[in-house]
């Protein structure tokens, strides 16, 4: 079987070299790009299994990178910036990134959180309880082959975003609360926190939903948490 491949986005060559060095002895595929545009031309000419995704770059930022290969593909992918403010790990998820791992790192994390995830795209989430798609109203979820379509065309939805869908509609009418949610789909990785849940409630919403503002899929149970729709 092929070695996965992974492209590090980074302008640092320090944290670059590194990256390269330590991954490729865990016998991965390593490709480099040093900005946002060079990122954005590489993947597109070369699909990967992952992105590790510095914020701050050259030409076109890590978030603007993120946001354009989420118009096309749900790759996995590790946001990487020296910025620790709650407001960059948001948005960093609110664009579509699946984790998020602040600058200086221990390069043993960064395996962990990438085999971690690669362990979550390749199984189907164990709360999954059946090998049956579900099927409400116009959504169609499958966690076996973990893809989901609206109206028939299949939507690009990030990691979390499928692992909550999945959740939610593995146990329709149950309300989860933002920690229950944050045990399921988090479990030892990152450490997200309440605005996680709701960024990540938000971004599902806005894929899934007609009208994000009387949402008929994901509903708001409020001062407890969200549940999935028993109708249709």
């Amino acid at each position: 079987m092929a070695n996965k491949r992974i492209l590090v986005v980074d302008d640092e060559p320090l944290i670059v070299k590194g990256l390269k060095y330590s991954l490729e002895s865990d016998n991965y595929d390593i490709e480099i790009a040093v900005d946002g545009e060079d990122a954005i031309n590489k993947f597109f000419s070369s699909p990967c299994d992952m992105i590790l995704l510095d914020i701050m770059l050259p030409k076109l930022d890590g978030l603007a990178v993120c946001q354009r290969i989420r118009e096309h593909s749900n790759v996995p992918i590790i946001m990487l910036t020296a910025k620790g403010e709650d407001i960059d790990k948001i948005l960093g998820l609110e664009y579509g990134a699946d984790d998020y791992i602040p600058k200086p790192f221990n390069i043993l994390e960064v395996k962990a959180r990438i085999k971690a995830l690669f362990r979550r795209v390749a199984m189907t989430p164990i709360y999954v309880n059946t090998r049956n798609d579900f099927v409400v109203k116009d959504l169609v979820i499958s966690p076996v082959r973990r893809s989901v379509t609206l109206k028939g065309e299949e939507l690009k939805l990030s990691t979390k975003e499928l692992d909550l869908l999945i959740l939610f509609a593995s146990n329709r009418g149950k309300v989860f609360s933002r920690s229950e949610i944050l045990s399921q789909i988090w479990t030892n990785e990152f450490a997200g926190d309440d605005r996680s849940v709701d960024v990540l409630v938000k971004r599902l919403r806005e894929k899934i939903e007609s009208d994000t503002a009387h949402p008929f899929y994901i509903l708001t149970k409020w001062g407890v948490g969200y549940y999935f729709t028993e109708q249709g």
